[in-house]
């Protein structure tokens, strides 16, 4: 996967996870004795500090140990390399894939799915074709971006097809 894509996949799941923890300031904590086992297992590192976390934090992580033991050995493998990729990340880099996410986050449903469309045919293009649009765009000016997203957000929307 290149770095582009990515920073997209890392910006849905990290906004996923930052809105979960606002979400979760307000919960209820989980107690230590309600995980299962499996899911003590995989969080004993936290069991001994389990009750001084917060509530929310609680949440989020015995949430996060359910999503890991219900995944396939293939999706945690990609769950590690996302999360390899995110650790590698200056804090600059990560604030603006947050930062993205919430912007994304705004959106409308019809403009989330212009941009998963927009995404979708990115990603169908060769890489010569991705390094030559990226190339196009650095070249442009402010003004001529502007025009480009504006045009983008006028043209019908496409929807894959099947084959």
């Amino acid at each position: 996967m290149n770095k582009r894509a990515w920073i997209l996949a890392a910006w849905c799941a990290l906004g996923a996870l930052a809105a979960r923890a606002d979400e979760t300031d307000t919960m209820p904590g989980v107690e230590w004795e309600m995980l299962d086992e499996a899911e003590q297992q995989l969080l004993e590192s936290q069991k001994d500090n389990w009750d001084e976390l917060p509530a929310g934090r609680q949440q989020a992580m015995a949430e996060g140990a359910g999503r890991w033991l219900s995944m396939s050995p293939e999706e945690r493998k990609n769950a590690q390399q996302r999360w390899r990729k995110w650790r590698e990340l200056t804090p600059y880099q990560r604030d603006k894939v947050r930062d993205r996410w919430k912007r994304f986050r705004n959106l409308t449903p019809h403009q989330k799915d212009r941009l998963r469309d927009v995404y979708r045919r990115y990603q169908s293009l060769s890489a010569e074709q991705r390094e030559a649009l990226r190339k196009r765009w650095h070249q442009m000016t402010p003004v001529e971006r502007q025009r480009a997203i504006q045009r983008q957000q006028t043209a019908p929307t496409r929807t894959p097809t099947r084959d």
